[in-house]
């Protein structure tokens, strides 16, 4: 038990301490935890891109993993810090939705309100709740204290919804909902969404482009030309090859993206 893994996710960078500080607290309570890093490169305040890497990720741990997700432009302000126990394994964090989409509804056995301040750091600062609440919740939970030791269980939380796709008779219109580091531009259309046609035969349109078909890897079109593909996430995403799609097609999250068939 003493030896559980604990995943951090942040928009809190490299530049400063604060992932640093957060793992010493943890260590400083269970040293034989094991720590890993998501990503402290979700961009600042973006409470839905790190809401989409943790659903990415944590499926791919073990069932008995502490996610800390710490996306939070609320701290120190009414919302409330929660743990949340699922079939899955547990998240820690903001209430603020940020753990939704990796544990929907239907996942969750308890929410619990991290209410109990025996399991704070003292004095708890009001700007970095990550180092004082939510690093020390995940440090006692993976010794072994019962999820119910930190606080009364709720009912509510907060929950995200992703854009909703427009679908009519032969065309679907998604929008950018995330952009990696590479440039790609990832979109809330699934694999799913597009199962009725033929990838081949599909016009993808977004900004002043227009791609033909859904192709298999980014190595199936030539150097500096976009390509659609089905990501690794299962969602369709616009690419150039061994370019920057973001910068070259001037794209931004939330600009539309359309699917059409071909007349042919």
């Amino acid at each position: 038990m003493t030896h559980r893994i604990i995943s951090l996710l942040t928009d809190f960078g490299s530049r400063d301490a604060f992932v640093g500080i957060m793992k010493g607290v943890v260590l400083g309570i269970n040293p034989t935890a094991r720590l890993v890093d998501l990503s402290h490169e979700i961009p600042a305040q973006n409470i839905l891109a790190g809401a989409l890497v943790l659903r990415s990720a944590f499926s791919f741990f073990p069932s008995d993993t502490i996610h800390v997700a710490i996306v939070d432009p609320g701290v120190g302000s009414t919302r409330r810090g929660i743990l949340l126990e699922t079939r899955h394994g547990y998240f820690v964090g903001p209430d603020n939705g940020l753990l939704s989409l990796a544990a929907p509804a239907e996942t969750v056995v308890r929410t619990i309100y991290l209410a109990n301040t025996e399991y704070f750091l003292s004095p708890c600062s009001s700007t970095f709740h990550g180092r004082d609440v939510f690093a020390p919740v995940a440090a006692h939970l993976s010794l072994g204290i019962a999820p119910e030791q930190f606080g009364p269980a709720v009912n509510t939380v907060e929950r995200l919804t992703l854009p909703r796709i427009e679908r009519e008779e032969k065309r679907l219109v998604g929008q950018v909902i995330y952009i990696d580091h590479f440039g790609n531009l990832v979109t809330n259309i699934s694999e799913t969404d597009l199962l009725p046609f033929p990838r081949e035969k599909l016009y993808v349109s977004i900004g002043a482009v227009s791609i033909l078909g859904i192709v298999p890897s980014y190595a199936a079109v030539a150097v500096g030309s976009p390509a659609a593909v089905i990501n690794s996430w299962g969602l369709l995403e616009i690419a150039v090859r061994n370019g920057i799609a973001a910068q070259q097609l001037r794209i931004s999250p939330g600009c539309p993206v359309s699917i059409v068939p071909t007349q042919e």
